[in-house]
């Protein structure tokens, strides 16, 4: 497993950076999902349940986002799938040429998906194209359904949201039908998925609609 530290990008035009990067991955016949949500939503669970589920069946890379460690990775790579460590130098947050240079560094030849494990915030990740084709977003059943309104960007900016941590609603005053409402006014063509890594429950609804992503 390679670790690699990231500084800001020199360019500003990060827009135009992630366009191409897109269209470069796009002619490569590999999607990259971008994978947003707070601290302990529960995304590397979610992730090494996906790429258990799949990894036969299509070849996946991951690519962890954090301040500092390589813990994340390290599962990640234990569990089969390709990985890279990218260290943000202090930012929360990815960019385009982020993203780019770690592609390059991890070597991506011969996968089909990508996931980009940003960094834990609600609110940094929101504001940068990454150059992914899918924004994602975990919401976790602990965390509270009142998310959407404290934090509508994210929720506005992403094609799926995954609420996750399924197995604990007994114990948590979590609102999904409210939650649901609130996402829906403010992403109307947002899709959403609730799911439970550790039990598995909603699981194959999201990698269908993963899979079905990907290029024939």
């Amino acid at each position: 497993m390679k670790i690699i530290e990231l500084n800001k990008s020199i360019t500003e035009s990060n827009d135009a950076d992630a366009k191409r990067l897109r269209e470069r991955l796009t002619d490569e016949g590999v999607v990259l999902v971008n994978i947003m949500s707070s601290p302990g939503s529960g995304k590397t669970s979610f992730l090494l349940k996906t790429i258990a589920d799949i990894k036969d069946r299509v070849p996946v890379g991951v690519m962890e986002a954090d301040i500092a460690s390589s813990v994340d990775a390290e599962r990640i790579e234990a569990a089969g799938a390709k990985s890279i460590q990218m260290h943000t130098d202090g930012m929360c947050h990815v960019d385009a040429g982020m993203t780019e240079r770690a592609l390059d560094e991890m070597g991506y030849k011969g996968l089909r998906l990508i996931f980009l494990e940003n960094v834990g915030n609600l609110i940094c990740p929101a504001e940068y194209d990454t150059g992914a084709h899918l924004n994602v977003m975990l919401l976790s059943v602990p965390e509270g359904d009142d998310k959407p309104l404290k934090y509508p960007l994210m929720f506005s900016t992403s094609d799926a949201l995954i609420i996750t941590k399924s197995d604990v609603k007994d114990y948590f005053s979590f609102d999904e039908e409210k939650c649901m409402a609130a996402v829906k006014r403010l992403n109307p063509d947002i899709e959403t998925f609730t799911v439970s890594a550790k039990t598995g429950e909603g699981m194959a609804s999201w990698e269908e609609f993963l899979t079905q992503r990907l290029p024939k």
